[in-house]
């Protein structure tokens, strides 16, 4: 069977091409992200693999309907940006990554509250300068502070792991509580407590409607002055514009980002030469507070194998008329 695979690059080829050398799945390598504009290199091919910030629209699955197009296979966990009715509407089968490799997002979320208390990046930019001065250098030790993790799957209970290894408080709030947290002796509380308490509020939850901009100018008042927030999970959980009105008020002590939510239009690329036109984003940067990678947390050799495998397994299902052990559909 052949594949469409949109928004590859190099790493992405890499994987997929190994995942599939023992198998039916051939894959046809795009580095156009999908939209209504490249929704026709996706005719005559059976099925499509996207990513994150690739545009599964009601307009653009139809297309890809009408195009030959009977599966999606979505190589991350998310599903958000996916009209999972108009799949349905359309005979589209959906299936997802739902985990590849947990231990590397939350590790990274930890570097995050790491760098931006003791200010690594800057620490290494001195020194290969001459600059040995500590100004400006002080943090805190993070061992007896108060972490709220928001969302425990998998990757929010590693994360809450590690950071009672380091000696921390460790609150959660999800909607189902994870019975290994609670035997890890992390106490669940309600979401306006959990903001009040915290030193640090680290988010690990899916984008839902009910979830989308969680983090925004009411829920940002009722947390600790100087808190340290956190987001490796979805963009939309957080309102940019209420987050830089609590920076600027100090409300906000520190932000560190691996997500944004109009990021489709600036991850993935070097986009060094280039005007960046996206004024709250640029504004974010201008803060010497703020720490923003390029979606990299999920970036690992250990998750694009277990990534490329299972998208690879999935489409297998599909090709093979079996059950798809990782479909979506619309709730």
């Amino acid at each position: 069977m052949q594949v469409a695979v949109f928004s590859t690059k190099s790493y992405d080829r890499e994987f997929l091409i190994k995942a599939s050398a023992d198998t039916e799945i051939h894959y046809d390598f795009f580095e156009e992200r999908l939209t209504e504009r490249t929704v026709i290199l996706a005719r005559d091919f059976p099925a499509v693999c996207c990513f994150v910030n690739d545009e599964l629209s009601a307009s653009v699955i139809a297309a890809i309907s009408s195009g030959g197009a009977r599966m999606i296979a979505l190589r991350c966990a998310g599903f958000n940006n996916c009209n999972l009715q108009s799949a349905a509407e359309h005979g589209v089968k959906v299936a997802r990554v739902p985990a590849y490799s947990p231990y590397a997002v939350a590790e990274h979320t930890v570097g995050l509250i790491l760098t931006l208390n003791r200010k690594y990046h800057k620490a290494y930019n001195r020194v290969r300068e001459g600059n040995f001065a500590l100004h400006g250098m002080l943090g805190f030790d993070l061992h007896g502070k108060t972490v709220g993790v928001v969302g425990t799957g998998k990757i929010g209970q590693i994360a809450a792991s590690i950071l009672q290894g380091f000696g921390c408080r460790v609150l959660a709030f999800d909607v189902h509580e994870n019975p290994e947290c609670v035997a890890a002796g992390i106490e669940y509380v309600e979401l306006d407590r959990l903001f009040a308490e915290s030193d640090v509020v680290t988010l690990h939850c899916p984008l839902l409607p009910s979830t989308k901009h969680l983090i925004n100018k009411q829920s940002i008042a009722k947390m600790k002055p100087g808190v340290m927030l956190i987001n490796t999970s979805r963009g939309g959980l957080v309102d940019a514009k209420a987050t830089i009105e609590g920076l600027k008020t100090g409300q906000i002590g520190y932000v560190g980002l691996d997500v944004y939510e109009e990021e489709a239009d600036l991850f993935f690329e070097d986009r060094s030469e280039l005007v960046i036109k996206d004024d709250v984003f640029s504004r974010l940067l201008t803060f010497p507070n703020v720490l923003i990678t390029g979606h990299q947390a999920f970036f690992t050799r250990n998750a694009l194998e277990a990534i490329s495998q299972i998208t690879t397994e999935n489409l297998r299902q599909f090709d093979q008329g079996e059950k798809l052990t990782n479909e979506v559909v619309a709730g």
